[in-house]
């Protein structure tokens, strides 16, 4: 026989059952706008029915008797084909940001165009030399060249230490995230930390998804630096490390298991892993671009001082290390005494000298050399600026369909409280309607008539 207070554990269930959902809704509307949250969900399961015998019912047959519903598990929602696509527009807008602001600072020691910069100076360079063929024997042109002569070789000579500067602080940038105790080294540590909680719980039966949230996150936030690889373990760790895009099966591991295994970058940097990393490396490394930049300002230079001193006809600009890392000087001599330049080859007022210089002017290795060069610097700005912006175009509409699946949308939580809050009174009357019932059989059942 079927006990009377059997319907009494359906309703039960039936308001358990809602409870939890109304505690899943009000867990995701308390995190609407936590980083890296994914929304939850429980999962009900019809209950176990009560198995009632053959030959119990005036059938003779046996039946199955629904005995309410359980909560079977609460999962997160999320998409993990849509989190390797983000991850990897992420790495890929890690490495454009890196590279547009590292070539930004080198674009920006130019001062092109402007006064101070490396054309106006030679412009002056040139009509410095210009008034001295006009006036050979005056002392004041002769002074007037000497200074633009040293202002010139000064320009040089800055816009060499602020590249320079751009790519130290690039590499040191690279060496501190890289590092010990840099930002990868700390999310390793972290992962490893979570891995360790994440396998005791998943081990005791439990899925403890706002850990995994917090890990994935961590995960979302490396992809920044390099390309990773993420490989699921039976035991619920995550093996993570950074794949050289390069040779794409090198890889060097940052999290194995429950230990933070990441040991720094391979000797000598000798790698390209993509993100920020990457591009730092691109643009800061030995032979990078920012190196490519100041080779092509020291043979600008270089130029400068052999086509001068050839049309001069003696040593009037000197090339090699200097202060703040010249490479161009006006010669020892003349810097001391600007009397000492010598217009030209024969007697007193002569002039070729000066008007040999002063036809360098738009020369193809000079001026239009340093003005393509300009033109170069810019166009691979722009076009890091334009990666950048297609590459976060790109991140954001990947992360707006992670949202779309994973987020939290509060129009339909505030929908499912309400749904959920009608079934737990609907439960709710169930039980007092049974209740209601029972106490008629109790208390009333023989007194009819009374």
């Amino acid at each position: 026989m079927i006990s009377s207070f059997y319907g009494l554990q359906t309703s039960l269930r039936g308001l358990l059952a809602q409870q939890r959902m109304l505690d899943t809704t009000g867990h995701n509307i308390a995190n609407a706008s936590t980083k890296g949250y994914s929304r939850q969900e429980a999962t009900l399961v019809a209950s176990p029915a009560l198995i009632v015998p053959a030959g119990s019912l005036a059938s003779g047959a046996g039946a199955h008797i629904g005995s309410g519903v359980d909560v079977e598990t609460f999962r997160r929602v999320r998409n993990q084909f849509v989190d390797l696509q983000y991850r990897s527009q992420n790495t890929n807008l890690g490495e454009w940001a890196a590279r547009a602001n590292a070539l930004d600072a080198a674009e920006l020691s130019l001062a092109e165009p402007g006064e101070n910069g490396i054309n106006e100076q030679l412009a002056r360079f040139w009509d410095a030399w210009a008034d001295v063929a006009n006036a050979p024997v005056d002392p004041a042109a002769k002074q007037a060249l000497a200074e633009q002569a040293g202002a010139l070789a000064d320009a040089f000579a800055t816009v060499r230490a602020q590249i320079a500067m751009a790519r130290d602080q690039g590499m040191a940038e690279y060496a501190t995230l890289s590092g010990p105790t840099g930002e990868v080294a700390l999310a390793a540590q972290d992962l490893a930390g979570l891995n360790d909680q994440i396998k005791r719980y998943i081990t005791a039966g439990d899925i403890p998804n706002d850990l995994l949230d917090r890990r994935d996150l961590l995960i979302d936030q490396l992809s920044r630096f390099g390309q990773v690889s993420v490989t699921e373990q039976a035991d619920g760790t995550v093996d993570v490390a950074f794949v050289d895009t390069a040779a794409a099966a090198t890889t060097y591991p940052i999290v194995t298991g429950t230990t933070a295994t990441w040991a720094g970058p391979p000797a000598g940097d000798a790698w390209s892993p993509g993100g920020r990393l990457g591009g730092l490396l691109e643009a800061s490394r030995s032979g990078g671009t920012l190196d490519g930049y100041l080779a092509d300002v020291d043979a600008v230079a270089t130029s400068l001082a052999t086509l001068v001193n050839g049309a001069y006809g003696a040593t009037f600009f000197e090339t090699g290390p200097g202060p703040a890392g010249a490479t161009l000087r006006v010669e020892a001599g003349i810097a001391a005494d600007p009397r000492a330049i010598d217009p030209g080859s024969g007697n007193a007022g002569s002039n070729d000298r000066a008007l040999a210089v002063g036809a360098l002017r738009d020369h193809a290795s000079i001026d239009r050399a340093y003005q393509a060069f300009v033109a170069k610097v810019g166009a691979q700005v722009r076009d890091a600026r334009r990666q950048e912006a297609n590459a976060q175009v790109l991140t954001d509409a990947v992360e707006n369909r992670r949202q779309s699946v994973s987020g939290v949308s509060l129009d339909e939580e505030m929908a499912n409280m309400v749904r959920f809050q009608r079934s737990y009174q609907a439960s709710a009357r169930a039980m007092s309607t049974m209740d209601e019932m029972l106490d008629v059989l109790i208390n009333r059942t023989g007194r009819v008539g009374l």
